[in-house]
């Protein structure tokens, strides 16, 4: 059995369960909830398994108090199997009056008929996390020297020694960050996004809502998402995708229908865009951008292995921002912030604003490294920080370039602006 690799929703999964009666855990199949929930829960509820499903959901409708009874935190699992479950979970936090009582996990949204059912949305019962896959700190490939937590104190120097270059990030951009992936040959541990892929495009996004949807076809999208990784790419530009690559028709309501089916079992997670207060009047583009929960579903999709990744860097460049994206979005949500980007009509663009609560944020682009793509990306950052209206919000507590080579992490002295190789990074 392998030992448990700490996972950085782990303190946040104990918070959340000191303030609710439930917390439910969202996010892709084989990222880590169940074993992660399982670390802290004392009693648990398999509903993976088909025989223990039909007694639970047996025994929920003769005695709910008593199929929720035992030692808590009682973890759940797929709870959303059991559409009724909801209402006693929720039932039975009322009844108790006591924080911490379930640990609920999924793997997909419940479909619109499940929601019917309810009778209560879960407001002040429940807390919800988003898990994601690995990012390169926990599976031990980032050396944790640099916190974005702490950039947003705007240090005035940092020097730390970056261990990756660019064939390592290539390999972790097709490995991606599946706890069961990590730590096997490499030969093994790649195999394992391929196998989540054909899960996916051959049952998964059928089981969602119950609705059959051709695998062959599901592929063909998935290999046209792909191509666009990272780009606020139209439902029509997909479209045209299909029809040049894959000589597939598929009308604008299919694509939405399969694409709406992939974001509830948490394939795919676009980001929304970031809308600042500027100086000008410049319109600032509102379409989210589109990416997979992890880059080895696109390598996967593509049928791409780390050697074709180092003969075309700019698809590696691609799926290397998919993988920042990944990591910097686990370390934001640890930080009570959220991540966006920025693109606005004259061109300018930022590739991801990490935006706290407290409204404190930082503007990062990503580049594979180099001295003229640092400073391209440099330039970016700044022309963008001259345009904030600074009487309106706060001026960003930090600009950054993430890369995904280097040999160390540093703050340029003429702009302040830190370069930091991902190698280097934790939340």
């Amino acid at each position: 059995m392998k030992k448990y690799r700490s996972r950085i929703l782990d303190a946040l999964l104990s918070k959340r369960l000191q303030a609710k009666g439930a917390v439910l855990i969202e996010g892709p199949k084989w990222c880590g909830k169940t074993t992660t929930a399982e670390q802290i829960a004392r009693k648990k509820i398999m509903l993976a398994r088909a025989d223990v499903k039909e007694s639970f959901k047996r025994l929920l409708e003769i005695d709910s108090e008593e199929a929720l009874s035992g030692a808590t935190p009682l973890l759940i699992d797929e709870w959303q199997t059991v559409p009724k479950l909801w209402d006693a979970v929720r039932y039975a936090v009322d009844q108790r009056g006591e924080m911490g009582q379930f640990i609920l996990t999924g793997s997909a949204v419940p479909d619109k008929e499940a929601e019917a059912e309810r009778e209560h949305s879960g407001v002040g019962r429940f807390a919800w996390v988003i898990m994601r896959p690995m990012t390169l700190f926990e599976s031990g490939e980032s050396n944790g020297t640099v916190s974005l937590g702490h950039l947003f104190s705007a240090p005035e120097k940092i020097l730390e020694k970056n261990q990756l270059n660019l064939r390592d990030l290539a390999f972790l951009i097709c490995r991606g960050g599946w706890p069961m992936s990590v730590g096997l040959d490499e030969e093994i541990a790649l195999q394992q996004a391929f196998d989540y892929y054909d899960a996916v495009t051959k049952e998964d996004i059928s089981k969602v809502d119950g609705v059959k949807r051709t695998s062959a076809r599901v592929q063909r999208l998935m290999r046209a998402y792909s191509r666009h990784q990272g780009t606020q790419a139209s439902i029509a530009t997909l479209r045209d995708d299909l029809k040049n690559n894959d000589n597939e028709s598929m009308d604008a309501n299919t694509i939405n229908s399969y694409l709406d089916s992939l974001r509830k079992i948490f394939v795919v997670e676009d980001m929304p865009a970031w809308n600042p207060n500027l100086r000008s009047k410049t319109a600032i583009r509102t379409a989210d951008t589109r990416y997979f929960v992890d880059p080895s579903i696109a390598t996967a999709a593509l049928g791409l292995g780390p050697a074709d990744l180092m003969n075309d860097l700019n698809t590696t460049g691609l799926l290397f921002e998919t993988l920042c994206m990944r990591d910097l979005r686990v370390f934001a949500e640890a930080l009570n912030g959220n991540v966006y980007h920025y693109r606005d009509k004259s061109g300018l663009e930022c590739d991801a604003v990490v935006h706290l609560r407290n409204g404190q944020y930082g503007l990062i682009e990503i580049k594979l490294g180099g001295e003229s793509l640092i400073n391209d990306g440099a330039k970016s950052l700044n022309a963008l920080a001259a345009q904030i209206d600074t009487t309106r919000m706060k001026s960003p507590s930090f600009k950054m370039i993430l890369t995904a080579t280097g040999d160390y992490a540093y703050r340029r002295p003429e702009d302040g602006i830190y370069v930091v190789p991902i190698g280097c990074l934790r939340e």
